[in-house]
């Protein structure tokens, strides 16, 4: 397996609460693992300790070879991680279409010199950027609200352009902070194929946070499950469905069929 992320040993604390302790996790280029929990268990908290958000206490955050602890989070993402957020954090009032566009000026090399002067470069790499996001919300099935304000459509698609902006940064990593939330069972199946079609086409690496098990064991090859910032238990769908102290901490009798 070409290891992608390599998390050792990471731990963080807010003032005297354990928010996550001893956190290891290998991510293999193109597989998709999912990190289930309880509510509380530090599941964001590790997406944050991820993308720069927060500095873990100790611990190392490996991405292809690099140690990127404590970086900035637009280096990070500069470096190949995308993600979105459990709360939408998009801007109500601006369309669709720049809501994916503005993503991609991190790529842009047609400089400040550029932009002013409106230079073949500039217009070239515009076209380009224009062309791109059409295509991506097109993967997403929402190219048909582009010129629409974001805070218009539905929950379920919006959560759908968030993950066409995460996508247009062209990451080699997809962190998905529960991507069905607010989702009705016609939109969770419509997202499940949506994501087998990304992770198909583009090869990208995803970590899923969801509590939806339905979704998590139908994408999943492996599940980490975390407990008051602790990993309970590690292995395949079937593996963590059927695992004693996963089904005490967490499953319990839900229906995950």
């Amino acid at each position: 397996m070409d290891k992608l992320l390599h998390i050792e040993k990471m731990s963080h604390s807010f003032g005297g609460l354990q928010a996550v302790q001893n956190f290891s996790l290998e991510i293999g280029a193109g597989e998709i693992v999912g990190l289930i929990g309880p509510n509380g268990a530090g599941k964001t908290t590790v997406f944050n300790l991820i993308t720069g958000v927060y500095k873990p206490v100790s611990g190392r955050v490996m991405l292809r070879g690099r140690d990127i602890a404590g970086e900035q989070p637009h280096t990070i993402a500069s470096l190949g991680i995308g993600r979105t957020f459990q709360n939408l954090l998009l801007w109500r009032h601006m369309n669709v279409l720049d809501h994916v566009k503005i993503a991609h000026y991190s790529q842009v090399t047609y400089g400040l010199a550029g932009a002013f002067f409106g230079t073949p470069r500039r217009n070239r790499q515009e076209r380009e950027i224009e062309q791109t996001s059409m295509e991506l919300l097109k993967r997403f099935r929402v190219d048909h609200f582009a010129l629409l304000p974001v805070g218009s459509l539905p929950y379920g698609a919006q959560r759908r352009v968030e993950i066409a902006r995460a996508m247009a940064t062209r990451p080699r990593l997809l962190l998905l902070d529960e991507p069905t939330a607010g989702m009705t069972p016609d939109e969770l199946k419509e997202m499940i194929g949506i994501i087998k079609g990304i992770h198909a086409d583009y090869g990208v690496a995803i970590l899923l946070i969801e509590h939806r098990m339905k979704f998590v064991m139908e994408l999943c090859s492996r599940i980490v499950t975390l407990v008051f910032g602790e990993i309970i238990a590690e292995g395949a769908p079937m593996e963590i469905r059927n695992n004693p102290k996963v089904i005490e901490a967490y499953l319990g009798r839900e229906d995950i069929t």
